[in-house]
């Protein structure tokens, strides 16, 4: 690492997107949309036209660079092109572009501007992280339609002429995919967060990145050198030859810990006296399963079913849902693949879903499914169609308690029989589940447990409900604690109400995919973690080089302890003890 910076070392705090450390210069990337003037046009037809051959031109500039991608990285990241040309696709945008054209008299320019912005406002302003992130990439895509529309190129390149470190309020996916390992040190953004396609790609380019980083525009400057910790969500300018030599030994650490975790990644899900668990893959459709595959998930534990409804601004036909679905259960080669039913609703709108004064506490999920016979029965048709391809389970979402239980598994009791009547019978028979993310639910354990063969817990909506936290609100984001002591004392009792009737106890929201969680999850009772793909193998090592015994200790002292602190902290000693910073 080169000498200590003139300018003093300020520390900035930001998310943890991609691991590693990267030390070296800033290059800042200046980004904006571009000034369009209103002005009257003269030939309203004229001006649509253009717009349809801007969008046939960025089409085609899409579909290049996506072929590119998949050639550098493969097909699973490529995909995160084909939600940009679903956007070129939107009818709805589409239609309101030249709708604002013929209303207004305005060049096309200036409308595609006025209604691109609105769209990307809707976006910024969802709850959800997965989903606002997406506002990214319609800047993305309308930045694209711009160029075309002015006729102009962006100004300043998204990589840096030299090997430096590239700091922008965000990143678009197209901007992420020109970089690689040779050409940028590390990234990091003002905005955005770990579940954005810039953070997805900047993983599968292996390139550290911290994003969200507050203030980080007006604290760097042209000149500076940054220190980018991608395991911590540390930004780090100007560091100290102090803050470098402490660096250099934390860089071959986690190159060495990496080396190590990765070496084992194909070995058994078990513990190092022989107890079994199983690691499985959260997807969003068939482009996810590449990456199950290469961090060896034994199956699927979350199939969010909502994700084609999404993509596609539409409401799927059973035939477009049984093409997705049974190509995932083939790619899943006998390993068994859990279908969420529909979680539309609270800040997923689709169609006629309306707002809602409290969404997240609305007309959503298992209640929409069962007041929406219709496309219910089009969705459980579809996945027991792809169920003739290999093992399949079915877990409903958002249960609240035994009577809504009983009746949706009653609805598809009734499409199965007649889907048998129909010569379409699973090639194993279905498991059937709950997910528990509601309080009730948790209250009740006892009884749902006597309903299901798994059941399945969604740690992100439980902990909010249970703590009454909303997690996207940031002036009380710190009040969102999974280590306090009711959320750890609820999950084992569920844990324990499973065990006794022999239910399989999974876990399939974030904290499964924690390396500090993981070991605690185990140890109260869960038996399955199903998680993103690329958190495997760090997971996986620290399971497997913990005892059943030790994981059964942490869990009981965890449940003694009445301080979130205090449990947070046994946490990280457990899981630093397995996978130190060590050459």
């Amino acid at each position: 690492m080169s000498a200590e910076s003139p300018r003093p070392e300020v520390r900035l705090k930001g998310i943890a997107a991609a691991p590693g450390v990267g030390h070296g210069s800033v290059y800042i990337l200046l980004q904006g949309m571009a000034i369009v003037a209103c002005e009257k046009a003269t030939d309203l037809e004229s001006e649509v036209k253009r717009f349809e051959q801007a969008l046939h031109e960025t089409r085609l500039e899409i579909s290049k660079l996506r072929q590119e991608v998949v050639e550098r990285l493969g097909e699973s990241e490529a995909a995160i092109f084909d939600a940009h040309l679903l956007v070129l696709e939107d009818v709805a945008l589409i239609d309101d572009v030249a709708k604002e054209v013929r209303k207004t008299g305005f060049n096309i320019e200036f409308c595609f501007q006025e209604v691109a912005q609105r769209y990307i406002t809707i976006f910024e302003n969802i709850e959800d992280d997965f989903l606002r992130e997406r506002a990214a990439d319609i800047r993305d895509v309308t930045g694209r339609v711009m160029d075309k529309l002015l006729g102009t190129k962006s100004t300043k390149p998204a990589v840096a002429v030299e090997k430096q470190i590239v700091a922008a309020k965000d990143l678009t996916p197209s901007e992420t995919a020109s970089m690689s390992a040779d050409s940028v040190i590390a990234f990091v953004t003002q905005e955005g967060g770990r579940t954005g396609h810039s953070a997805i790609m900047a993983r599968a380019l292996e390139i550290p990145a911290v994003v969200g980083v507050r203030g980080l525009l007006d604290t760097v400057q042209d000149g500076d050198v940054l220190l980018v910790d991608g395991e911590e969500g540390l930004v780090i300018v100007n560091p100290s030859a102090a803050t470098l030599d402490s660096y250099r030994d934390k860089q071959l650490a986690i190159k060495s810990r990496r080396n190590r975790v990765m070496s084992e990644v194909a070995l058994p899900d078990e513990t190092v006296d022989g107890a079994a668990y199983s690691l499985l893959a959260n997807i969003g459709g068939p482009e996810d399963m590449e990456d199950a595959r290469t961090y060896v998930a034994h199956g699927v534990g979350l199939y969010r079913t909502e994700n084609l409804f999404l993509r596609l601004d539409a409401w799927p036909s059973e035939e477009e849902q049984y093409v997705e679905y049974s190509d995932v259960v083939r790619q899943a080669h006998g390993q068994l693949v859990t279908f969420r039913t529909l979680d539309l609703g609270g800040d997923k709108k689709l169609g006629d879903l309306t707002d809602e004064a409290n969404p997240f506490m609305g007309y959503r999920a298992i209640r929409l499914c069962l007041d929406r016979p219709d496309i219910f029965a089009s969705q459980l048709r579809a996945i027991l169609r792809a169920s003739v391809f290999g093992p399949v389970a079915v877990m409903f979402p958002m249960i609240s308690g035994v009577e809504e239980l009983r009746r949706a598994k009653e609805f598809f009791l009734n499409i199965a029989a007649q889907m048998a009547s129909e010569g379409i019978v699973p090639k194993v028979p279905i498991r059937l589940g709950a997910m528990i993310e509601i309080p009730a639910a948790a209250v009740v354990i006892d009884d749902l447990v006597t309903e299901v063969d798994f059941v399945s817990v969604g740690t992100n909506d439980l902990v909010q409900y249970l703590l009454a936290v909303d997690r996207g609100n940031q002036r009380i984001a710190t009040w969102y604690e999974p280590a306090n002591p009711a959320v750890v004392r609820t999950l084992e009792r569920i844990f324990a109400s499973a065990a006794k009737k022999g239910v399989t106890a999974a876990v399939c929201g974030e904290l499964a995919g924690d390396p500090l969680w993981a070991p605690l999850l185990i140890g109260l009772g869960a038996t399955e973690l199903s998680m993103s793909s690329p958190s495997i193998p760090e997971v996986r090592f620290i399971l497997r080089h913990s005892s059943a015994q030790e994981l059964k200790a942490l869990g009981k002292a965890a449940m003694a302890l009445g301080d979130s602190v205090k449990i947070k902290n046994l946490l990280a000693d457990f899981a630093l003890s397995k996978v130190k910073y060590r050459t």
